[in-house]
């Protein structure tokens, strides 16, 4: 009996040789600051870094307060990351939902408002009408911009939305009409799933960048 109770603890498995690997599991915990030189993986993604660092430093401008990047470059990869991971099957892709992109987009758009009607009222008045309008359009034109300037927030967080949803539910559409098809076609279903697929990861990308792009945009505005 008692060598049954710490059978557990011998190294054998059934599935894999895999007994070792947890004794070199620690060294995916090891930070890459104690590496003596960086990797190939490392250097790419210090040259996406910088790469983006510099694209959202020209965006906003050099007034721009230093390492204000940080927030949109954590914005990006964090959307990036979550859009990513909604490919893989059965796994919810929460920037789909409009509770999770309006989280989002409502605190970023409300702290520049904030920002700028404090700091720099005269700008956001004059924000409001653009150079060259004629005087006699100008009450119109505060009101075009007011209302495109409130609605921000929400063609951000619907524009991630939708976007992910879009792709994920054609795919879904796509694989539920398999059974009902003969073999060539169920071939070519198939074809057209992995180029649909291809397509996502591609918006997966690209949506987030946007959102991030938009978003340097708009605090460029009040600063």
């Amino acid at each position: 009996m008692m060598t049954n109770l710490f059978s557990v603890f011998d190294p054998s498995t059934n599935f894999l040789k895999l007994n070792w690997l947890s004794t070199f599991l620690f060294l995916l915990l090891i930070p890459y600051s104690f590496w003596f030189f960086p990797n190939r993986m490392q250097k790419l993604w210090f040259n996406i870094l910088l790469t983006l660092h510099k694209e959202f430093k020209t965006l906003m401008g050099p007034q721009s307060l230093q390492g204000s990047t940080i927030i949109f470059l954590s914005l990006l990869f964090f959307i990036m990351f979550n859009n990513s991971l909604g490919l893989i099957p059965y796994i919810f892709t929460s920037t789909s939902h409009m509770s999770i992109t309006l989280s989002l987009a409502l605190p970023l758009w409300f702290s520049f408002m904030l920002f700028g009607w404090m700091n720099h009222s005269q700008h956001m008045f004059a924000h409001l009408v653009p150079q060259g309008t004629p005087p006699a359009l100008m009450p119109f034109m505060v009101c075009i911009e007011t209302v495109s300037n409130m609605i921000r927030p929400g063609t951000l967080a619907v524009r991630l939305a939708a976007n992910m949803i879009a792709g994920h539910l054609l795919l879904t559409l796509l694989g539920n009409q398999g059974p009902l098809n003969s073999t060539p076609v169920l071939s070519m279903l198939i074809l057209v799933q992995i180029l649909l697929l291809v397509l996502e990861s591609a918006v997966a990308l690209i949506q987030s960048y946007v959102f991030a792009i938009l978003s340097t945009l708009y605090s460029s505005e009040v600063i």
